[in-house]
C-alpha cells in the first residue's frame, strides 16, 4: 500500500524543480549536458548529513560518494571506481573524505557488541583504534573519546587515499594540497577542517604507483 507519505515525495519534487527553475531557467537542461565538479566528497551514509547542502553547493558541483563511516577501502570497487573517474575523467581539484561527530558506525565498532555483517566492513575503524589504541584510552571522556576516533578515523582514510595510484598519479608530492580530511559536527551544523598533511607523515602510507 502506497502512503501519504510516499506520494509526497513527488509532490516535493515538483515544487522543487519550480523553485529551482525559478531561479534558473536552463538549470536542468544545463546538467543533462553534462558535468564538471571541482570536488569529490567521500562522506557517511548517515542520513543527517547533506553534503551538497552543508558547503552551499548546488547539483553538479560536487561528485559524491557515501558509505557506513565514510571508509577508503582499497578493495572495495565502488569507491575506487568513483575515484578512479572522479579523478582521471572529470579530473577534480579536491578530494574530501568527512567524518561527522556522532557517527553510529564508529560507535558500532569499538562498543564489544555485535552488529551482524556490518562488523565485517567496521573491520578497518577497529584497525584504526588500534594504531591509536594509547592516545585513545588516554581519554576519559568516552563522549571526546568518540570525537577523537572520528578524527583519527578520517586521517587515516585520507592516508589510504594518498596510498593509491590514482591520487600519486594526479598530484605527485603536491597531493596534502588537493586531498583533505573534514569533521562535520551534527549539533550545529559546522565544519572543521583537519588540515591533514600527507607530507607529515610520509611513513603512514605506501606509495603504490603499480597498484590502485
Amino acid at each position: 500500500m502506497i502512503t501519504p507519505s510516499y506520494e509526497q515525495l513527488f509532490e516535493n519534487n515538483r515544487r522543487w524543480v519550480e523553485s529551482e527553475l525559478s531561479l534558473d531557467p536552463d538549470h536542468f537542461e544545463r546538467l543533462a549536458a553534462g558535468q564538471s565538479p571541482e570536488y569529490l566528497f567521500i562522506g557517511c551514509s548517515d542520513s543527517r548529513v547533506n553534503a551538497n547542502e552543508m558547503v552551499g553547493m548546488r547539483s553538479g558541483q560536487m561528485f559524491i560518494h557515501r558509505n557506513i563511516a565514510n571508509l577508503v577501502v582499497h578493495t572495495d570497487m565502488n569507491l575506487m571506481s568513483v575515484l578512479q573517474f572522479a579523478v582521471e575523467v572529470l579530473e577534480v581539484q579536491h578530494v574530501i573524505v568527512c567524518g561527522h561527530y556522532g557517527c553510529g558506525g564508529v560507535a558500532a565498532a569499538v562498543d564489544g557488541s555485535y552488529h551482524g555483517l556490518i562488523d565485517k566492513w567496521l573491520r578497518t575503524i577497529k584497525d584504526v583504534y588500534r594504531i591509536y589504541h594509547d592516545e585513545l584510552e588516554a581519554i576519559d571522556d568516552p563522549e571526546l573519546r568518540h570525537q577523537r576516533l572520528v578524527e583519527l578515523n578520517v586521517r587515516e582514510q585520507v592516508y589510504r587515499l594518498c596510498s593509491t595510484s590514482i591520487v600519486q598519479r594526479r598530484w605527485g608530492s603536491a597531493m596534502g594540497d588537493h586531498v583533505h580530511g573534514w569533521a562535520y559536527d551534527l549539533r550545529h551544523g559546522l565544519l572543521k577542517d583537519l588540515e591533514i598533511d600527507p607530507a607529515d607523515e610520509p611513513a603512514r602510507y605506501i606509495y603504490e604507483l603499480d597498484g590502485l
